[in-house]
């Protein structure tokens, strides 16, 4: 039996999905909290040269972050195929509202994500979803994932590489060689964090750069960070890390463009230092990030010293999986019509994959309900032809 080690924070959604995933499959393993035993977090890093969770330890082998592809193969089982009526991309309130309301329709149906939660379980806290005056976008999705699982629905922690139209049916192929076939779709695999676009990036992720602050700001505990953006998201970011960090540098392109309560929040932090007009020019550090280099408008240029860089500059679609199989609009959305159907018959598509202007988690699960029960009216008409 192999000695699988798990290194977690108390709140990160993607370490809560490598142990579902391993719960799933009966491994057993043993799950250490890097936010609360320093001694714990410095052997992680020791052992992974990460600055960063999760990090799985397979008797020697080391896994950086939730890599779904290398646990199914260590993990995972091929299971004889079957055709489903609805296979759900994305786990997030999108795919998870659609399930609900495929479930419901008895349809046989499966969702296939990385991870349950989607984009919101980067959110510190939620106070415009009806029900609840505050809570964190990971107990939401908690909620949302606990419901899920008292339906008779399979769901699979994967990535899908390809989707194509063969015959009447709709086939999937996943990263770990799965092969699935579906007679409708529904599109609801959200977005993706921008990055900063700067030289060595890609060096620094885990390693002090940042897309998840929610998984590795315990990990920070102390010391000096930035976050880089000014949305809603970015202040959100700021104002948790405050209570955290011992300085933060809140690094703003243009203006701050955050909603009314949450620039006054950042107003009663003394340890936030705002930079307006300003943008990353550089990252430095040998094995970790050490500092950045910022420029104003004037053309001005100054480096600060940090041990972490937070970043939430916005988000991109999805898509690149799609390559011409529905249409999409210049922002490389899913273009939808008001019943989330697309340019492909038996497709539907819903939440912040699709051209829908508002991105709310609510408008999000909306959606998601929408498509369901439009991949089951058509369902039953192609059964009545």
């Amino acid at each position: 039996m192999r000695k699988v080690t798990v290194y977690s924070t108390k709140n990160c959604p993607y370490c809560r999905m490598a142990k579902v995933f391993l719960d799933k499959h009966e491994v057993p393993y043993e799950n250490i909290d890097v936010g609360e035993d320093i001694n714990a977090a410095e052997k992680m890093i020791e052992l992974s040269g990460q600055r960063g969770v999760p990090v799985i330890i397979v008797d020697d082998e080391v896994i950086v972050g939730f890599d779904s592809q290398r646990l199914n193969e260590l993990f995972g089982e091929t299971t004889p195929g079957e055709i489903y009526d609805v296979l759900i991309v994305g786990a997030g309130p999108a795919g998870l509202t659609a399930g609900v309301y495929c479930a419901r329709k008895m349809l046989n149906t499966i969702i296939i994500s990385e991870n349950i939660g989607g984009q919101a379980l980067q959110s510190w806290a939620i106070e415009n979803y009806m029900g609840y005056r505050m809570i964190t976008g990971e107990d939401l999705m908690k909620k949302f994932e606990e419901q899920i699982s008292t339906l008779n629905m399979r769901v699979e922690l994967d990535r899908i590489v390809g989707i194509s139209k063969e015959d009447d049916f709709f086939t999937i192929r996943t990263i770990s060689e799965n092969t699935i076939k579906a007679k409708t779709v529904i599109l609801a695999q959200g977005n993706r964090p921008k990055k900063l676009g700067v030289a060595n990036e890609e060096q620094f992720l885990g390693r002090g750069l940042s897309i998840c602050s929610t998984c590795d700001g315990p990990l920070y505990k102390g010391k000096k960070v930035a976050v880089v953006g000014g949305g809603n998201s970015a202040l959100q970011t700021a104002v948790e890390m405050s209570e955290i960090a011992q300085s933060v540098n809140l690094i703003v392109r243009s203006s701050i463009r955050a909603d009314p309560a949450y620039v006054k929040m950042l107003e009663s932090k003394k340890n936030i230092t705002v930079h307006q007009n300003t943008h990353v020019t550089a990252i430095h550090g040998d094995k970790f990030l050490s500092a950045i280099t910022i420029r104003n408008e004037l053309g001005v240029e100054q480096n600060i010293d940090l041990d972490g860089v937070f970043i939430e500059i916005g988000w991109l679609p999805n898509t690149d999986i799609l390559d011409g199989f529905v249409a999409l609009n210049d922002k490389k959305e899913i273009i939808i019509d008001i019943n989330c159907h697309t340019s492909m018959a038996g497709v539907f598509a819903a939440g912040d994959v699709t051209s829908v202007k508002s991105k709310q988690i609510i408008i999000a699960a909306g959606d998601g309900a929408k498509a369901a029960l439009e991949a089951h009216d058509y369902l039953m008409k192609s059964a009545s032809r």
